[in-house]
């Protein structure tokens, strides 16, 4: 079988989920490279692994089967450029918020341009995103609404666990709220990011929601080894701190403000246990996820969507020597 994709031509069997992911990335910055001007914006995008994109276009490719329309993939492409707009911007408001200096090994935006600058243009490309999704259609226009009241919600919510005040959380209302934070802030754009992709090639809300699901998944284990990998190499996340906390100590109690931010954890073979069973849970929900699906067609894109979750998940925690 012969594939059209974009102007090349590539034969079914060679592509690999590796393959595909890379030309895909090549397709995205060359459409930031094209469609986006500010060179403010551009250079918050530089250097993005373009996860979301990549499961966008995946699910889209997944979802047209075998016909190939040059003209929708372009279009796709498109979407594919609203989702990184969006999912940059959170990352800028998101250092002003946690007071991170660098982004992707240069000094954040907020440093280089101070913290009005950085507000204005993280707003500026949530409505450059809005407006792509808006020109291509409502339903598009919905999932990315929703989806980024829900990346504020989270955002809100670990605003409240990291404040400077005295509130005090039973052990397992901060696990729970702990997952909400991986949900809402990161998930929730992995979710839209698959739902989008299905909605460019025309498929049904339905297929559009079991591939929402699918993305779900993924993002909450990306986001567990994305912690996983800070706390191994030293960093303290506060919001992680209190959970973990939860997690290895058996003693019932409060955990105040104070020990989120003043207790050190231990017995990192036990939080390691810990990450990696929740991590290879939402793997295989994902990929249990695709194949009880009777609506995606049984092609090529199948089979990638079976091997991106691990593929996504495995390039995060190869820093830290594991493969899942």
């Amino acid at each position: 079988m012969i594939l059209i994709w974009g102007n090349k031509i590539m034969k079914e069997t060679n592509l690999s989920v590796d393959i595909f992911f890379k030309k895909i990335i090549e397709d995205v910055n060359t459409e930031i490279e094209n469609r986006i001007n500010d060179p403010i914006v551009k250079s918050v995008l530089e250097g993005g692994k373009r996860l979301r994109p990549m499961l966008m276009l995946l699910c889209y490719h997944a979802c047209n089967g075998k016909e190939k329309n040059n003209g929708n993939y372009k279009k796709a492409l498109e979407g594919a450029v609203s989702v990184e707009l969006a999912h940059n911007a959170s990352l800028v408001h998101d250092d002003i918020i946690d007071r991170d200096t660098e982004r992707r090994g240069k000094p954040s935006l907020y440093v280089r341009n101070g913290v009005d600058t950085a507000l204005l243009i993280g707003h500026k490309m949530i409505a450059a995103g809005f407006d792509i999704a808006l020109n291509h259609g409502p339903d598009i226009a919905k999932v990315y609404v929703d989806t980024w009241n829900k990346a504020l919600s989270g955002e809100i919510l670990e605003v409240k666990i990291n404040n400077n005040g005295k509130e005090e959380y039973s052990k397992e209302n901060l696990l729970k709220m702990y997952y909400n934070i991986i949900d809402q802030k990161t998930a929730s754009l992995f979710e839209s990011a698959c739902m989008s992709g299905a909605l460019e090639a025309k498929a049904s809300w339905e297929i559009a929601k079991t591939l929402g699901q699918y993305g779900r998944e993924i993002g909450m284990a990306y986001q567990l080894a994305d912690d996983l990998v800070d706390l191994e190499n030293g960093e303290r996340i506060d919001s992680v701190i209190g959970p973990l906390l939860k997690m290895i100590e058996g003693n019932n109690g409060k955990i105040t403000n104070f020990l989120l931010k003043r207790k050190l954890v231990k017995n990192t073979d036990k939080i390691k246990a810990i990450y990696l069973n929740k991590i290879k849970e939402h793997l295989d929900n994902a990929e249990s996820i695709i194949r009880k699906s009777e609506h995606i067609p049984n092609n090529i894109y199948k089979k990638l969507l079976l091997e991106a979750p691990r593929y996504i998940v495995n390039r995060m925690l190869r820093e830290i020597n594991i493969t899942i």
